[in-house]
């Protein structure tokens, strides 16, 4: 099922969302929204939803498996990932400006300073814990994707914020 995607001012979009339990990550209602979230990023052209962006405060989002095959030094099976509590820390000072946009942010576009190279931590959609590099394009699919879980949009870090029709 496609699921309705909301979009700014919603008020969902600017609060930190709460972390979810291996109960949660186990039910079969639950396996049904990630796919569901799957599908849905798809059917809007997305690379990455993370739950906010559908209305639901959770710490849950997913990424499009053409971000991982952007990544060379990519370690994970070439799927769609969930990510489950998903955190990161930079592995070092490198950074990139790119030009990013958001599903809940129709028709704007900016320019985002991201890290180069991330080490993340989550449980995968089977409740195990994962542990991974991530790099360039992909890098910066779970930075945006996260920032939604902290209630964080693109515009409130971008530059040269445009609109198109």
């Amino acid at each position: 099922m496609t699921l309705d995607i909301i979009t700014i001012p919603n008020e969902n979009l600017r609060k930190r969302s709460i972390e979810v339990d291996l109960d949660f990550v186990n039910d079969t209602s639950s396996q049904k929204l990630f796919d569901d979230m799957i599908k849905t990023m798809y059917e809007d052209d997305g690379i990455g939803l993370a739950a906010p962006q559908i209305g639901k405060n959770i710490r849950v989002c997913v990424i499009g498996k053409d971000a991982l095959k952007l990544d060379k030094h990519n370690t994970l099976p070439v799927e769609d990932l969930i990510l489950i509590n998903p955190t990161w820390q930079k592995i070092n000072k490198k950074t990139h400006i790119d030009l990013e946009g958001c599903l809940s942010v129709p028709k704007t576009y900016g320019k985002v300073k991201r890290y180069k190279n991330i080490y993340v931590e989550a449980l995968n959609r089977n409740g195990e814990r994962i542990e991974f590099e991530a790099n360039h394009f992909f890098a910066r699919a779970i930075q945006h994707e996260v920032d939604h879980l902290d209630g964080i949009l693109f515009i409130d870090k971008a530059t040269g914020i445009y609109e198109v029709e």
